[in-house]
């Protein structure tokens, strides 16, 4: 495997099969959205084929409920669960103290309904991902449909009073379509450069009607497992101050993600 996966693609996979190894037989676990979290899907799946796991998998957006349903992991909705041992998902930024940004993939929403319905939530990511002040990623905000304009011209004038370096808002898109949710909403990307507080910006954006909600996770991370390309783990606990370092071995001939490529 390891002449096949970039250094990228290594880093985020020895994330992800260092995160599983928090998941215990009969958890309830949220599976995140996005490419760093698909490895872990396929980790997961591996395990309870393999080894006879059992878990029931809340899954984050349609197209990780398919990933975990092809590879053997018992899908239920958050209704059923109700509540999860933890979630396991990837971020687009985190900074020093476990804040994120995430939403790149467009699952922002059920990502953190799911995250804070858990007694715990793990991060997954690349040490690239990392970053001494959010925003350098763009910030998405999920806003529905109707008069979304609207929304979008009272975000920018909000942003007029906020500590930022960007102001720019766009709708994203989908082709030639606006990108829409599993919630049938719309993601406007706010392009911030950097965000000076990213609590109060949290909060101010979701008083704005028309905004469903914002990639801005503060205080919902508890762990975040930082992978790096040479197959170097580190596991960052805030909660308990510690950090863990560890290295994993790379299977030469192993295809598990191999569909995974791109």
């Amino acid at each position: 495997m390891s002449g096949e996966l970039s250094p990228i693609d290594k880093a985020k996979f020895v994330a992800a099969k260092r995160a599983v190894d928090f998941v215990e037989d009969g958890m309830r676990v949220g599976l995140g959205t996005g490419s760093t979290a698909a490895w872990m899907v396929r980790c997961l799946g591996e395990l309870v084929r393999e080894e006879g796991l059992k878990i029931k998998g809340v899954p984050t957006s349609t197209r990780t409920a398919q990933l975990a349903r092809d590879c053997g992991i018992q899908v239920v909705s958050l209704d059923e669960a109700k509540w999860l041992d933890l979630t396991i998902d990837g971020a687009d930024e985190f900074d020093g103290d476990l804040n994120l940004i995430k939403g790149g993939g467009g699952a922002l929403l059920q990502e953190k309904i799911v995250a804070t319905a858990s007694d715990q939530m793990i991060v997954i990511a690349d040490v690239g991902k990392e970053v001494e002040r959010l925003g350098a990623f763009p910030l998405p905000i999920e806003v529905i449909p109707f008069g979304w304009q609207t929304t979008k011209t009272l975000v920018e004038e909000m942003l007029i009073s906020m500590d930022v370096l960007g102001r720019d808002v766009t709708l994203r898109m989908n082709g030639e379509r606006p990108f829409v949710t599993d919630e049938g909403n719309h993601i406007l990307d706010l392009h911030l450069n950097r965000i000076g507080n990213a609590r109060q910006m949290a909060m101010v954006l979701n008083q704005i009607p028309g905004v469903v909600e914002n990639g801005l996770f503060i205080d919902i991370c508890d762990i975040v497992v930082v992978g790096f390309g040479d197959g170097r783990v580190e596991v960052r606990d805030i909660n308990e101050g510690t950090v863990e370092k560890d290295r994993l071995d790379f299977v030469e001939n192993d295809n598990l993600f191999s569909d995974l490529m791109e």
